[in-house]
């Protein structure tokens, strides 16, 4: 039910603030078994055919501790994170179109500069461009079914090459007749293979089953929105098997590597769009974030993502999961979340949320550091995201104030068995053999799924009942310092590096290091709020060549996805700006509008004439 708040906005389903109890930040070391290689195989199979096993390594995990928390007595448990800012019936939202005006070009001596949404549609209205010359240039770098394939084409699962051809074509007419459906028009995009295409099969990573995965008859909402804004999707983006961890390492489709250091995981589970992002095919990609999923690649592949508010774009079945972007530039992320978070009328909870709002609107510049916390990450990382806080606070005229909260390493606990047993229970429920429902799942997953699934009913309500006390305590701090974003580093640690090349072929099951990279994103996907990563800057690698991007991480009240934007607006210019060197690309970024540009002049077909 909607809840009192002390401020002008209203909201439905605002947790009641109340602060809660002072606790000191207590974290053991994690001794969760590793598997890799064939010991994973084996081990697999015998933990999905031994019920007595999965028992033991989900009380190795840790998930018990729950129950020792004294002071969730007296919360009721919160099933639904979702809290909707409201629009009063009386009020006008200000608003400003989406051109070249809201969204002005970088410098061409920017460094590291990424070619963005607001380039492709000037050069498109210019003539020195085509929608359908920029899609020719992408097919053959991210086709699976050529011969000789790029070191690209591993980032997709699937392409329709004559799906994108038309749409490309559809755009390039639209343009030679002066009616561009918008910015977005014939920009080249992909979607996370979890996201429904229409005429795309959704694998979510699995090993394709053409009797179980059907073809898609419409597309899900926020693609939608994208495709009715002319933007050309080139196909479905790899992703970690059910998104179930972190590492983007897919034994079924093939592992991308991180563009910056062939020899780190991009993060998962989206890093398929992480990598098409910053290889530089796309300025755009649709991700998912059940756990971190967009933010984690992001940050190691030095991009930006944002996480929305719960069920801001669309329903996903969870209590956790959400659909949102990841992005070249900020410009882009705002331009991509804008158009995906129209509000849906056929969805009674997407069509409550206000509409997003204009990048003009003026917010309270505050920034929440719970000290203890944030010094857990590793020393690299802390020092980067330390340089950017001095920056908003010595530059830009941030407040910055100490808070606390209570139970964070329970809470994680909390987060990771509830979109566990989650998937566990749909995995269940789209197999067509109940009875071995953990066939088809690559060996790492059927470890983790299959432990996810022995969560007992009186654990899971404890979990919900401390996602209860995390909001209101949330709550309480946003009420008590308006427009506070709480901040973070995306993840404690300088990337992840690719242990070995054997550890691709099977996958690998680390719940330590998974656990230790999450540390931090958890929060916003269990208690429902918007949160954005943005790289900041390098640190050097302990494997490989290429230095690791590093990203900061803030989370903001229900509904402040804008606030979020302008202060990812405020951290790109501390990279662009102020950072030594500034952003760099990775070595194997492609340049989209040169490979173009170069069909455009050596007359392909691409020309008017021939359409």
């Amino acid at each position: 039910m909607e809840q009192p708040n002390s401020r002008t906005q209203r909201f439905y389903g605002y947790p009641r603030p109340v602060e809660a109890p002072h606790l000191p930040l207590t974290k053991s070391d994690d001794a969760n078994p590793v598997f890799r290689g064939f010991f994973l195989v084996v081990g697999a199979w015998l933990v999905s055919k031994l019920s007595f096993v999965q028992k033991l390594l989900w009380t190795n995990a840790g998930f018990s501790a729950l129950r020792n928390l004294k002071h969730l007595k007296g919360y009721t448990e919160r099933w639904d994170p979702t809290v909707i800012p409201l629009v009063d019936a009386d009020s006008s939202l200000e608003d400003r179109r989406l051109d070249s005006e809201f969204s002005p070009i970088l410098p061409e001596n920017t460094p590291g500069r990424y070619h963005s949404v607001t380039e492709y549609h000037a050069l498109y209205l210019s003539g020195q461009l085509t929608p359908l010359a920029v899609a020719e240039s992408l097919l053959p770098l991210i086709r699976r079914d050529l011969k000789a394939t790029s070191r690209h084409s591993i980032a997709f699962i699937d392409t329709h090459v004559d799906a994108v051809l038309e749409a490309a074509k559809s755009s390039t007419l639209r343009y030679q007749k002066g009616t561009p459906l918008s910015i977005l028009d014939g920009v080249p995009t992909a979607i996370k293979d979890d996201s429904d295409v229409k005429g795309y099969r959704t694998t979510q990573g699995r090993k394709r089953n053409d009797e179980v995965m059907k073809i898609a008859e419409e597309s899900s909402w926020p693609v939608q929105k994208w495709e009715e804004a002319g933007a050309v999707i080139l196909g479905k983006a790899n992703m970690h098997e059910l998104g179930a961890d972190t590492t983007n390492n897919n034994p079924n489709w093939g592992t991308p590597r991180n563009p910056h250091n062939d020899q780190y995981y991009t993060g998962g589970s989206s890093g398929g769009p992480a990598y098409i992002v910053s290889a530089g095919l796309c300025p755009i990609v649709l991700g998912s974030d059940g756990g971190g999923s967009i933010r984690l690649p992001s940050s190691y592949c030095g991009v930006y993502g944002l996480k929305p508010s719960h069920n801001r774009l669309e329903g996903t079945e969870s209590t956790v999961t959400v659909s949102g972007p990841l992005a070249a530039t900020i410009a882009d992320l705002e331009i991509a979340y804008r158009l995906a978070a129209a509000p849906n009328p056929n969805d009674p909870t997407c069509a409550l949320f206000a509409p997003p709002q204009s990048n003009k609107r003026s917010y309270p510049k505050v920034l929440g550091i719970y000290k203890e916390w944030f010094e857990r990450a590793d020393a690299p990382v802390e020092t980067l995201c330390h340089n950017v806080i001095k920056y908003c606070k010595e530059k830009l005229g941030y407040e910055i104030v100490d808070i606390t909260i209570p139970y964070v390493t329970e809470g994680q606990l909390a987060e990771s068995f509830t979109i566990l047993t989650e998937m566990a229970v749909r995995a269940r429920a789209h197999v067509k053999n109940p009875k071995d429902w953990l066939k088809d799942l690559n060996p790492a997953n059927k470890v983790l799924i299959a432990v996810g699934a022995q969560t007992p009913s009186v654990d899971y309500f404890l979990a919900q009942q401390l996602r209860n006390m995390l909001m209101q305590h949330l709550a309480f701090l946003y009420q008590k310092h308006p427009g506070l974003i709480i901040v973070t580093p995306t993840t404690p640690n300088s990337g992840w590096p690719i242990a070995s090349e054997g550890d691709l072929k099977h996958g690998i099951s680390d719940g330590n290091m998974t656990i230790r990279n999450m540390e931090y994103v958890w929060m916003a996907n269990l208690c429902g709020n918007p949160a954005i990563s943005c790289p900041i800057g390098y640190v050097d690698p302990v494997r490989g060549q290429g230095r690791i991007p590093i990203g900061i991480m803030g989370m903001g009240e229900w509904g402040s996805e804008d606030l979020l934007l302008n202060w990812g607006r405020e951290c790109e210019g501390y990279l662009n700006e102020v950072y030594p060197g500034g952003r760099q690309r990775p070595n194997n970024w492609n340049d989209v509008v040169l490979m173009a540009g170069v069909k455009m002049g050596a007359g392909s077909k691409s020309g008017a004439s021939e359409l």
